[in-house]
Order: structure tokens, then sequence, then C-alpha cells
């Protein structure tokens, strides 16, 4: 694997740690559940970015144990980054914070998953291409 692939990932994962580090006082109020929505679209990112540090034949061979990969990585991440929290003052760990995450980084992962034009695949999944 060369390690420029795994450059987008790093910079989302240093991004999610630098935003989580700020303590809750320092957070500014917004309209509710922003911060769900939040969660569930840089957690999308995120898997997005570990998708695409996987090689193109892996991708092509094997999608679901990339999607299975990155969704799993992404909850790994957002279960350390709760635990990361819980030391951060005003800042405390949420279950419901992982469910975004992984929501976020799950539909990121199945839209990928479907998408009919990916790794060069011309047709739907379950129709042939003659």
């Amino acid at each position: 694997m060369q390690i420029v692939r795994l450059l987008p990932p790093l910079a989302v994962m240093v991004l999610i740690f630098l935003l989580s580090h700020q303590p809750g006082d320092d957070l500014p109020p917004f309209f509710p559940f922003f911060d769900k929505i939040a969660h569930f679209s840089i957690y999308g990112l995120l898997a997005a970015t570990v998708i695409g540090a996987c090689r193109p034949e892996v991708r092509q061979r094997r999608p679901g144990a990339v999607v299975l990969g990155a969704v799993l990585c992404c909850l790994a991440y957002g279960i350390s980054d709760e635990f990361h929290q819980s030391f951060i003052s005003g800042r405390s760990p949420s279950a419901a914070d992982v469910v975004a995450d992984t929501l976020g980084a799950l539909s990121v992962a199945l839209a990928w998953l479907l998408l009919p034009f990916r790794s060069g695949r011309r047709t739907a999944p379950g129709v042939r291409a003659d």
C-alpha cells in the first residue's frame, strides 16, 4: 500500500481529533441536532477516504470487505474519539454520537457499494453487461 493513500483518512482523523479537543464551553450553540448531523457528515467523509485508501484492485474484487472494513474503522475511531472527549472540559462521551458516526460511515459506504460506475463497473449491481 502506498503511504500517499493513507494521507486523506489520516487528515480527516486529525480534523476529528482537533474538533473533539475543543472544550465544551467553546462550542457555539447551533440548531437542535447539529452535533449529530456533524458526526454523521464527518464520519461519512472518513468512510469515503478509508475506501479511497484501499487499492483499486481490492475495491474491485472485494467491495463487501472494503465496506465492512471502512465501517468498522469508523466505528472504532468513533469509540476512541468519545473516550478522548471524556477527558475534555465540558465534553462527555455519548453513545448517540457513536451511532451517528456509524450511520454516516455506513451510509457513504453503502452508497459507494451501490454506485453503478464504481471502479469502472458500467452496470448496476446484479445486471449483466453483455
